[in-house]
């Protein structure tokens, strides 16, 4: 496979986090086996979109209100 094939939409940011998000980050990455911390990122950014997906379904099912009145 040629490099054509490889490219991936990335984008570079600078993010400032305490020294115990950064810890926690690298732990994160290498039990996920990830190069780096980068991809801990993106892997706990998708987990909680789908995460927010599934609460805004069950939260529209209850209705707006969200109480018993």
């Amino acid at each position: 496979m040629g490099k054509e094939s490889r490219k991936r939409n990335l984008r570079r940011i600078n993010i400032v986090v305490t020294a115990q998000t950064l810890g926690n980050l690298a732990y994160l990455a290498k039990m996920c086996n990830y190069p780096e911390i980068g991809m801990a990122v993106d892997k706990l950014t998708r987990e909680k979109m789908v995460s927010l997906r599934e609460w805004g379904r069950t939260d529209r099912r209850r209705g707006r209100g969200g109480g018993d009145g």
